[in-house]
């Protein structure tokens, strides 16, 4: 790879890169035209052509999202949130290097691919796979249920970006032939409905779920959120009353709401009290089925499945809340009532009531349902793998999104999800996730044993890697006759 800048031709004109460090380098090159205007609540929309060479060194702004992190996000001028970025180590037509494409996580309300933790540069030179990233629309603009839209407008800008990537993707050395998509949180959610989506039939060969969240909306739970939240700005929720609504209102009125979903538990179960507003919709058409039900029935039969979650996942979300040390047995009790089947208390006997209320937040959001869906997958006769990040033990322990720098590589930015003295030992944690995930991209098989409806073998990736029956055995048998269907409105 020489130092200069290289050029290659996409569908929709010429873009110019940077080289760093032995890779190809390409930021925001936009794979949809920019959905505002007319365009705004409408399905993706091929993106115009441009004469001359596009300049691709910089990321998209980040697509219009919730404030809880902060303003900053929002602050990037210019409406091109659609936008995808490649890094390459073998730059050119004719390399033929397997794919692998990134969706970020964040609830569907926040998220973007220019997040340094994605940076694409490591795992791309040492794994030999060209990465991409992707921005899509989230909160009320991607997943809000509106009357003269289609639905789940987020996934199907998913779609869009992994057709561009079929089109364009061998002139930056890639295999369109060998797309492995992956992703963790809401990305993994996303995942998971595109397995069931026909819109995205074979736009990929294999995939990985991290700590995918269980929910799933009916389009009635969805359309009543949607209307409470329109409600907040005296609209209805349709296109005609919402397209002309600043972002910045509508994103603020959709933050509102989920830091005060509480009153609406009778209406809405468990994500008004888990604060949950966006979810992809099981609405019949953009995505027909729930992805256990379309899996089970032979749907992803083609596509090998990777898929796992972290030990402690609700431990980080205790944290950002400033609960940990906090909770009661009162808090528990709610809990386990609201989100748990029967049988934690008599299953965990020596439990406190804080480990009985991070156990059932764990299983209900994250565990149960990354783990089942594996078991869907091999029901379905297809194969899945299936995995579990278990180290460290102190702090945070092994909670939700300590993978993400891990497994790109870049475990300096672990921060404040780790303590300063375990970043030694990040790198051997990093390297095992790095070698797992490429190998799957280049073989299908991440380096153990398939799991199966009896053996239930998993990886335990830590500081060394070991292959054992499924750790969270116990949670997995109080939730064997629990039924992951769309949420229904009570």
């Amino acid at each position: 790879m020489t130092d200069e800048a290289p050029e290659t031709r996409t569908s929709a004109g010429m873009v110019r890169g940077s080289s760093e460090n032995g890779v190809a380098v390409f930021r925001g090159i936009p794979y949809a035209a920019p959905p505002v205007g007319e365009l705004r609540f409408a399905a993706p929309q091929s993106v115009d052509a441009w004469d001359g060479v596009r300049e691709a060194a910089a990321f998209g702004p980040p697509p219009p999202q919730s404030l809880f992190f902060g303003p900053s996000s929002n602050r990037a001028t210019g409406d091109d949130w659609l936008t995808v970025n490649v890094w390459s180590p073998q730059f050119g037509p004719g390399a033929a290097l397997p794919v692998m494409v990134w969706i970020c996580g964040g609830a569907y309300q926040f998220g973007q691919s220019g997040d340094p933790s994605y940076d694409g540069a490591r795992l791309a030179r040492e794994g030999r796979v060209v990465v991409v990233t992707l921005n899509y629309r989230l909160g009320v603009d991607g997943f809000g249920m509106l009357a003269g839209a289609p639905a789940n407008r987020g996934l199907l800008d998913q779609v869009a970006a992994l057709e561009w990537v079929r089109t364009n993707i061998a002139a930056f050395g890639g295999d369109p032939a060998q797309v492995t998509v992956f992703g963790q949180s809401a990305g993994a959610g996303s995942i998971a409905a595109l397995l069931a989506m026909p819109w995205a039939a074979g736009l990929f060969r294999r995939a990985i779920v991290q700590s995918m969240p269980g929910t799933f909306f009916s389009p009635p739970l969805a359309d009543d959120i949607m209307t409470t939240i329109a409600a907040r700005l005296d609209r209805r929720p349709t296109v005609e009353d919402l397209r002309e609504v600043p972002i910045d209102e509508l994103v603020g009125a959709s933050d509102a709401l989920s830091t005060a979903m509480l009153p609406y538990v009778d209406r809405w179960g468990p994500i008004a009290y888990t604060g949950i507003a966006f979810s992809p919709v099981v609405d019949g058409e953009v995505l027909p089925r729930t992805p256990y039900d379309a899996l089970s029935d032979g749907a992803g039969r083609d596509v090998e499945l990777l898929a796992g979650h972290t030990r402690d996942e609700y431990r980080f979300m205790l944290a950002t809340d400033g609960r940990l040390g906090t909770l009661t047995d009162d808090d528990a009790e709610t809990a386990l009532r609201i989100l748990g089947p029967d049988g934690y208390r008599l299953a965990y006997p020596d439990a406190t009531g804080e480990q009985l209320y991070e156990l059932v937040h764990s299983d209900w959001m994250f565990r149960m349902p990354s783990h089942r869906l594996a078991e869907s997958q091999v029901a379905g006769g297809g194969r899945a793998y299936a995995y579990e990040l278990t180290w460290p033990d102190t702090g945070l322990g092994a909670c939700h999104g300590l993978d993400l720098p891990l497994i790109f590589g870049n475990p300096d930015l672990l921060g404040l999800l780790l303590d300063p003295d375990l970043l030694d030992a990040a790198e051997p944690v990093s390297h095992h996730f790095r070698a797992a995930w490429t190998a799957f991209a280049h073989t299908g098989t991440p380096g153990w044993p398939p799991c199966d409806a009896t053996q239930r073998q998993v990886a335990l990736i830590g500081p060394s890697l070991g292959v054992a029956p499924y750790p969270e055995e116990t949670s997995r048998r109080l939730w064997s006759s629990h039924t992951f269907g769309p949420l229904p409105l009570r």
